[in-house]
């Protein structure tokens, strides 16, 4: 199954994919946001074979949401209208200065924030109770 991670910013928006058995997450393209981004999303969706879609949630130091999500959450809606896959939130916080820590040469990093999202979401679904293991 393979997963698309989405960094959403008000100018530019971080686009990460995993590997085709959902284990791991890799850049794909920085995005500028605008009029043709949920039409550009929907066309990576079905190039890639992507199965699911993880938006980072984007929270203030109290963990509450920020100024950006209000307007993520309307891109949010417009995608699910669009796209016939499932659009899933995996909350986040701070990854694009972690981006910007390991990528100190790189100007944009938004893909990267992108794959910490998906990262993290990858994660935390494919991580199993021990006892399931044995």
């Amino acid at each position: 199954m393979r997963y698309l991670g989405i960094d959403y910013g008000t100018k530019r928006v971080g686009v990460a994919i995993s590997d085709e058995g959902g284990k791991m997450a890799f850049p794909y393209a920085i995005l500028d946001n605008g009029k043709g981004l949920v039409g550009e999303i929907k066309t990576i969706c079905a190039h890639e074979s992507v199965e699911t879609i993880v938006i980072g949630e984007s929270v203030d130091y109290k963990g509450k949401p920020n100024l950006v999500m209000k307007e993520a959450d309307w891109f949010i809606a417009e995608l699910k209208d669009v796209v016939a896959i499932p659009v899933l939130s995996e909350r986040e916080f701070l990854s694009t200065q972690q981006a910007r820590f390991f990528q100190t040469h790189r100007k944009l990093v938004d893909d990267s924030a992108a794959a910490i999202i998906l990262q993290s979401y990858l994660d935390r679904k494919n991580n199993k109770p021990i006892l399931e293991t044995l």
